[in-house]
């Protein structure tokens, strides 16, 4: 109980002190921090109150500033526009002035026109009247002269064009007639010199056509490998290379046939390798005939290299080159291509240098006039097209095209070297030996082909020339005219394709002449 008594009076005694010192030290203090935080913030919102007014009215001067700058610049841009507003007027002003002086000067001037024109009509009119004066002042000349004459004004002026006609052509064929026995003499001996020169420098062999190759054999016994099981052996090297293989009683020798002279040579040497290599079966038949395909292909791109080196061509596109090395293998007529192709260069080349022109075209329009032989067994088309076609893709000049296309005279030549490849050509085609044709069957196509052109109305002669590939037919000038003449050629090539079977083209030329006979006793 005294313990309670004791805390209740200590409480009491605290909250008495406590009371005391609340009343007389902390609330003076805590009054006086509250006054000076009052007074501290007064005097911060006064002075926040003056930097407000003191900006304000510094945004206000700047604020007049500006409005000012923009008010000169606004006055500024206004008078230019206002000063070129009024030199575009001005302008405008000065050019309506010059239009209506123009106006004005045309209106004077067309004026003048019509006055001067009126004066020219009255000229015109007047010179009419003149000319009718003096037509009829002639015309009365005339009538008393053909009185006086006794013949026509228009009688004299053909009896004054005839005699001086007459009397012209009289000349002129006198004059024609020796210049041409001149000019024949001098070119006849001109070109024997040259054609003379050019064969003395070249020498070919002779070559004969074939469509069989033999292969030769160890023994017989290799005929039965060769053949295989069932035949399986010579089954699959026909049918891969294209060929036909022929075994039969020839003693130690089997034969190749093909009329593609490509695949023969490449059968030979797959089967001479077939042989030595003894391994015969139809799988190593294949990998024997694709290499050697395959180093065939470099072989004939080894040929043509040679051949231009031989003839001293170069820069030639490399297809150009496996093209001419493919000709080596064919034939036609049974003259070699590639050996001919190389004689018409020499022949073409020589005659050039004789005659001075350009040696190259002609050498290398020669080597190439024939290429279209090496693809017309595999493309449509006649070799001299096929050829145009192909030169023109690998990027021989238009002078060498021309050259080229002209040899079998489908085209008119236009240029020296033109000439001198189409007379190589006849010159290594047409000497003794250069080309081998059964001849019963060759002078049976050569009958027939006279018999056909013969058969047709107005054809007095005709011959068949160069080997049978062109047929020249005289007509009669009385039955047939020069339109006819067209029509007769058409019909007679017509006729030919329907009833010959040849090779290449046949060219027909139908030739209708006048001549005139005069005598002079």
């Amino acid at each position: 109980m005294e313990v309670i008594t004791a805390v209740v009076i200590g409480i009491a005694v605290g909250l008495l002190t406590g009371g005391v010192v609340y009343l007389f030290w902390v609330k003076p203090k805590g009054e006086k921090i509250v006054s000076q935080a009052y007074k501290q913030a007064k005097e911060i919102l006064e002075q926040a109150d003056k930097e407000k007014q003191a900006k304000l009215k510094e945004a206000e001067v700047v604020a007049k500033e500006k409005l000012l700058q923009a008010r000169a610049e606004f006055e500024k841009v206004s008078r230019q526009r206002r000063n070129e507003l009024e030199e575009f007027e001005r302008r405008l002003t000065q050019r309506e002035d010059t239009l209506e002086r123009k106006s004005r000067d045309l209106y004077d001037l067309e004026k003048e026109l019509r006055n001067q024109e009126k004066e020219i009509d009255k000229k015109i009119k007047e010179i009419e009247t003149k000319e009718r004066e003096l037509d009829k002042l002639i015309e009365e000349q005339q009538h008393k002269l053909e009185q006086l004459s006794g013949i026509t004004a228009q009688e004299a002026k053909e009896e004054l064009i005839r005699l001086v006609e007459n009397e012209a052509r009289i000349e002129a064929a006198h004059l024609m007639r020796k210049i041409e026995e001149e000019t024949k003499e001098n070119a006849v001996q001109e070109a024997q010199k040259i054609i003379a020169t050019a064969i003395q420098k070249i020498a070919s062999d002779y070559v004969s056509e074939t469509t069989v190759s033999v292969v030769n054999l160890p023994n017989d016994e290799m005929k039965g490998r060769i053949i295989g099981r069932e035949g399986r052996n010579i089954r699959t090297f026909e049918s891969i290379l294209g060929v036909d293989l022929i075994v039969d009683d020839t003693p130690k020798a089997v034969v190749i046939s093909s009329f593609d002279p490509i695949r023969r040579a490449i059968a030979k040497l797959a089967l001479e390798r077939l042989i030595v290599d003894g391994r015969i079966h139809p799988a190593r038949i294949e990998e024997i005939t694709a290499k050697v395909q395959e180093e065939f292909e470099e072989h004939l791109v080894e040929v043509g290299k040679k051949t231009l080196l031989k003839l001293n061509i170069s820069r030639m596109h490399p297809e150009l080159v496996k093209l001419l090395g493919k000709l080596k293998y064919r034939t036609s007529y049974g003259q070699n291509v590639l050996d001919h192709s190389i004689d018409v260069a020499f022949l073409a080349a020589s005659m050039a240098a004789e005659l001075k022109v350009n040696v190259q075209i002609a050498k290398r329009a020669g080597l190439l006039h024939d290429i279209g032989k090496a693809v017309d067994r595999e493309m449509e088309g006649g070799h001299l097209e096929l050829g145009r076609m192909l030169l023109r893709k690998y990027g021989e000049s238009e002078k060498v095209i021309h050259a080229m296309e002209c040899h079998h005279g489908d085209y008119e030549p236009r240029s020296v070297e033109a000439v001198l490849v189409t007379a190589a050509d006849a010159m290594s085609a047409v000497r003794p030996g250069a080309r081998r044709e059964v001849l019963e069957a060759y002078m049976r196509r050569l009958e027939k082909l006279e018999e056909i052109a013969s058969s047709f109305e107005g054809v007095k002669q005709c011959y068949a020339i160069q080997a049978g590939r062109e047929i020249r037919i005289i007509v009669d000038s009385k039955k047939i005219s020069d339109e006819e003449a067209i029509w007769l050629a058409r019909n007679i090539a017509k006729k030919v394709e329907e009833e010959l079977t040849y090779p290449g083209q046949i060219k027909v030329t139908v030739i209708r002449e006048v001549r005139s006979v005069e005598y002079a006793r």
